[in-house]
């Protein structure tokens, strides 16, 4: 694979860690670089982490990861955009209840939910022999610099549009969720 395939896919494969770190840094009470870093940090490495495990199970696991992934997007981005839009309408609209910082298994959950299709691009790189830690390190980087973006992007629309930033970012999840799972339910038709 060259140069600029590798750095094409490495973008397609951070589009939907960004648009949820949108969400994420919107639902923050002002996020600052610190906590952006770190949540572009967890994504990135899970990001590049899921086609290195894709490639090591190669064929033997890309037809039940593919048949699978879609379904897996879906609930877990999904839970947690209810989760969000259900804090986002709770009564209690003080900016000072908004926490400074997710959790780590939230992250994690949250950028594993938006890297499987990293997991079938992984698998679908051994069977074209192509270098999967070049292609792996470049993923886990855009996807860092492209969360980080977003977290910071968040912040901005979160100060603007405060408590209803995390109903927007929750349903920014669930949409996420729902074109993972229409784009192959529609390639299947």
């Amino acid at each position: 694979m060259n140069f600029a395939a590798t750095a094409l896919l490495s973008l397609a494969m951070s589009t939907d860690a960004f648009a949820a770190a949108v969400g994420k840094g919107a639902a923050l009470h002002r996020p600052h670089l610190r906590e952006a870093l770190r949540t572009g940090l967890i994504f990135g490495v899970i990001e590049g982490l899921t086609p290195v495990i894709g490639w090591l199970l190669g064929q033997l696991a890309a037809p039940y990861v593919s048949a699978w992934d879609h379904w897996i997007a879906f609930v877990l981005l999904g839970g947690l955009g209810i989760m969000m839009v259900r804090e986002g309408l709770s009564t209690d609209e003080e900016e000072a209840e908004k926490p400074g910082s997710h959790s780590f298994w939230l992250l994690a959950v949250t950028g594993f939910a938006t890297s499987i299709d990293a997991m079938v691009v992984g698998a679908g790189l051994a069977i074209m022999d192509a270098d999967i830690v070049v292609t792996a390190i470049a993923i886990g980087f855009s996807t860092f610099v492209m969360v980080t973006i977003g977290v910071m992007l968040g912040r901005v629309l979160g100060l603007i549009a405060g408590k209803r930033a995390e109903i927007v970012g929750g349903i920014i999840l669930i949409g996420i969720g729902a074109f993972i799972l229409y784009e192959h339910l529609g390639a299947t038709a």
